[in-house]
């Protein structure tokens, strides 16, 4: 099962529509054999192409043009990841669930999670900067640039914090690397809380998206207390203290 939407009012006929993608595009990884450890279910789902997907990437001039790159913790962005420190960028990820009072992390060796957390620097959110490039785990996504994410709701807050701090803008630049048959010639079901990716790599191919949809921000009216409370840079916006810079 996927984690549970961290967000309040994200109920009904979207939700139900996402999760039915969801298993679907698992589903179809692993009948395909593009599946690669450590599975599909529940997660941002590792693929075979990975690694090529994120050679086609470091191609774009967006990438080249970046300076700062955040991304995704997760197992298919490991060689993109790599390849933003091979390539000198400055590299963040988030923490994951954003526990901490710092919830991203300045990567300093090899980015894997447990890595990059003990030995990278922990950073807020002000700490960044301004980031020109952002890559984010996708398990589908459409020509479009509609995204559906494993289903906790943390990509889009995590965006909506560096949005809020004026860090990420129209110059910033979000792309996804998935398998092709991640990338779905369908509507995908969208709230108000999502935002749409620029490009999209496959090992095979490159998709730019005319389409922009950004976040406005973090949607406070859709966080219920248990939820801020439970995610320290939250707690402390809402109560005043600037806890993360």
């Amino acid at each position: 099962m996927a984690s549970a939407d961290i967000r309040r009012g994200v109920t009904g006929r979207a939700v139900d529509a996402k999760q039915q993608v969801r298993e679907r595009v698992w589903r179809t990884l692993e009948s395909e054999g593009a599946a690669r450890f450590p599975g599909t279910r529940g997660r941002i789902p590792n693929f075979r192409g990975a690694e090529a997907a994120a050679e086609r990437l470091a191609e774009l001039p967006q990438w080249e043009a970046a300076a700062v790159v955040k991304s995704n913790p997760d197992a298919p962005q490991l060689a993109v990841r790599r390849r933003a420190r091979r390539d000198g960028k400055t590299l963040y990820m988030a923490v994951p669930r954003l526990t901490g009072d710092k919830p991203f992390v300045r990567v300093a060796g090899d980015p894997t999670i447990n890595k990059a957390l003990a030995e990278g620097t922990p950073a807020g959110v002000e700490d960044l900067g301004h980031v020109d490039l952002i890559v984010c785990g996708t398990v589908a996504v459409n020509r479009a640039g509609v995204r559906v994410g494993k289903g906790g709701g943390y990509s889009d807050l995590e965006l909506g914090l560096l949005v809020e701090a004026g860090l990420v803008d129209d110059t910033t630049t979000i792309v996804t690397t998935v398998h092709p048959l991640q990338l779905l010639d369908e509507e995908l079901p969208e709230t108000a809380h999502d935002f749409r990716v620029d490009i999209v790599v496959t090992p095979d191919d490159v998709l730019h998206i005319d389409a922009r949809r950004r976040s406005p921000g973090v949607m406070w009216e859709h966080l219920d207390d248990e939820t801020i409370a439970a995610i320290p840079v939250l707690a402390a916006r809402r109560s005043g203290d600037p806890l993360d810079g």
